[in-house]
């Protein structure tokens, strides 16, 4: 059967790209870290489309995150960076389904996995990065976790610049999207 392409009608033009809406969901997620300083969501995508999990940098469960030491300096034991769970780790951590579901998935970051959350995405089976800040290129870390993606056949990408849009959004019903880059019409 064919149908008449006229009286189809024309479907909106305006409409986040695939890149943008699950790093969207990722910068969401981002939204629920008590972190002070660092916010960072990840978004955890099956190759069909579907988000499979997501995760932000926290506390571990069950952790009272008011007991919970968010200084960037001082003593190891009295910092951050012993306690936090990233959010790359969490979103793998927070599947609940069977862990194959995860071979061949993107997963979505604000920040460019360090070396520790590499390991679990590699071990996870996820085959691609996508990232929008590589804050800490060039460091010890930072080299490791591309050395072992690249060793692991892991890609990896910053998300375009033409693709990092940004939106207004409200959670009341009636208000729609608004997209505030100029370049949209």
């Amino acid at each position: 059967m064919e149908l008449d392409k006229n009286l189809l009608g024309k479907k909106r033009e305006n409409y986040l790209s695939w890149d943008e809406f699950f790093m969207g969901i990722s910068k969401l997620s981002a939204g629920r870290s008590k972190d002070p300083n660092t916010q960072v969501g990840a978004c955890i995508v099956s190759e069909d489309n579907r988000i499979l999990s997501i995760g932000y940098n926290g506390a571990p469960n069950n952790f009272d995150d008011d007991k919970f030491p968010w200084n960037r300096e001082g003593k190891p034991t009295e910092t951050k960076y012993m306690y936090v769970c990233h959010a790359e780790a969490n979103a793998i951590n927070n599947y609940l389904g069977s862990r194959k579901d995860l071979r061949g998935a993107r997963i979505y970051v604000d920040l460019f996995p360090c070396n520790e959350c590499a390991k679990q995405i590699i071990q996870a089976g996820i085959k691609e990065v996508i990232y929008l800040s590589d804050k800490y290129n060039g460091t010890d870390g930072n080299l490791v976790s591309k050395y072992l993606f690249d060793s692991c056949g892991v890609s990896y990408r910053e998300m375009e610049k033409e693709h990092q849009k940004v939106l207004k959004l409200s959670l009341k019903p009636d208000e729609e999207i608004e997209y505030l880059d100029e370049k949209r019409d």
